[in-house]
């Protein structure tokens, strides 16, 4: 997403010709597109997309399943079920 961003900000540059990026090469302001392309497919490729998401997803629902197991009164346990108990 950072590409992207780098991308569009040099491309308003050369546009609206702010000082620097007006006398770069296409090929310099335009290489932020193609690194994004690369980054996403590699991203794809390797799971990295997936793994994150499902991440996200898992720490979500033990999150709500905490919450509702607060709003009726039950201990919270840990991933392995066992309950939590205070080390003394």
């Amino acid at each position: 997403m950072y590409f992207l961003g780098l991308g569009l900000l040099l491309l308003a540059g050369k546009y609206f010709e702010i000082s620097p990026v007006v006398n770069w090469s296409w090929l310099w302001v335009l290489s932020p597109f193609g690194a994004a392309v690369l980054w996403w497919w590699w991203a794809d490729w390797s799971g990295y997309t997936i793994n994150a998401q499902n991440k996200k997803m898992e720490i979500r629902k033990q999150e709500r399943i905490n919450k509702n197991k607060e709003a009726l009164g039950m201990p919270i346990s840990s991933r392995n079920g066992r309950k939590k108990t205070s080390k003394r």
